[in-house]
C-alpha cells in the first residue's frame, strides 16, 4: 500500500520553526494498531489521519496519534490538515474536520494564514503538588480541565523559559498535557507544553493547550483577543481570540517534506 505524505511545520513562518506533523490522507480507515504503529515510523510529536466524509456534515474525519497514543485533539495537526487540504484546492475557503473525542473542527483562509477554530476548554481550580513538583516551578495558579490539561500559572516568563522538568516524574502522573504560562515580555502569553506519558518530552507549539489557556488569559487580561508565543526550542507564534465557545488561533505554515509512504 502507498499512502501519501506530507510533512508540515505548522504554527510556523519558516522551515525549522513551529510544530511538525505527518498529515496523511487515506481510503479508508485501516486499523488502530497499523495507524499507531506508522506514528510511531513517523516519530513526529502528532500524525494526523484524513478520510474523506461520507456525509455533508464534515469535509474530512481526522485522527491524531502520538507516538505514544492517539489523543483526543491536537491543534497543530488540525492546522497542518488544513493547510494539507486547502493549498491543495485553491478554490476551497476552509474546510471542516469531525473528530472522535472533539468535536466538528474547522481551518479558514485568514490573510496570508489560517484561522482554526478548536472547542474552548476552560480550567478550573485544582491542587496539583505532584504535578508542579515534578515541573520544579512556584505555581501561582494551578487549573485542571478534565481531559488530562494542568494548567500551571507562573509569575513570569523568566520562569517559563528557565523550566527544567523532572521528567520521570511527571511522566508517573499519568497521561497529562502540562501547560506552564504567564504573561509575556513580547507577546501577551508565554508558554512551554511537557507530555512525556505521550512519549514527547517538550511539544514545540501546542494548540490544544490554547484551547485551555485561550479562556483562562480572556478573563484574566479582561479581552477576547491576545498573542501568545510558546517558548520551546523551535518556538511559534499565535494570536488567540475566545468567541463563544470556540477558541480561534491564527497561524502560518510550511511544508517542508511531500512523500510516499509505503506500508
Amino acid at each position: 500500500m502507498r499512502i501519501p505524505f506530507v510533512q508540515i511545520d505548522a504554527f510556523a513562518d519558516k522551515t525549522f520553526t513551529g510544530n511538525p506533523a505527518a498529515v496523511m490522507p487515506l481510503g479508508a480507515w485501516l486499523d488502530d494498531a497499523t495507524l499507531q504503529a506508522i506514528a510511531v515510523e513517523n516519530n513526529l510529536s502528532e500524525t494526523a489521519f484524513l478520510v474523506a466524509a461520507s456525509d455533508d456534515e464534515a469535509d474530512f474525519d481526522l485522527r491524531w496519534f502520538t507516538p505514544g497514543a492517539e489523543v483526543a485533539l491536537c491543534g497543530h495537526a488540525t492546522l497542518a490538515s488544513g493547510h494539507f487540504v486547502l493549498s491543495s484546492d485553491p478554490t476551497r475557503d476552509r474546510v471542516r474536520f469531525r473528530t472522535r473525542q472533539a468535536g466538528m473542527l474547522e481551518v479558514a483562509r485568514d490573510g496570508d494564514g489560517y484561522a482554526l477554530a478548536l472547542p474552548a476548554w476552560a480550567p478550573v481550580a485544582r491542587d496539583m503538588p505532584g504535578i508542579v513538583s515534578a515541573l520544579g516551578v512556584s505555581a501561582v495558579e494551578t487549573l485542571w480541565y478534565d481531559k488530562g490539561y494542568a494548567l500551571v500559572i507562573v509569575s513570569s516568563e523568566a520562569e517559563v523559559r528557565d523550566i527544567r522538568p523532572d521528567l520521570r516524574a511527571l511522566a508517573a502522573e499519568g497521561p497529562i498535557v502540562a501547560v506552564v504560562s504567564a504573561p509575556g515580555r513580547d507577546t501577551d502569553v508565554v508558554s512551554r507544553v511537557f507530555t512525556p506519558a505521550y512519549a514527547i518530552d517538550e511539544d514545540p507549539v501546542t494548540g490544544s493547550a490554547h484551547a485551555v489557556m485561550v479562556p483562562y488569559w480572556a478573563k484574566r487580561l479582561g479581552r477576547d483577543r491576545f498573542t501568545a508565543y510558546q517558548a520551546s526550542a523551535r518556538g511559534g507564534h499565535l494570536t488567540c481570540r475566545l468567541d463563544g465557545d470556540r477558541v480561534v488561533l491564527g497561524g502560518t505554515c510550511v511544508t517542508v517534506i511531500e512523500g510516499t509512504f509505503f506500508l
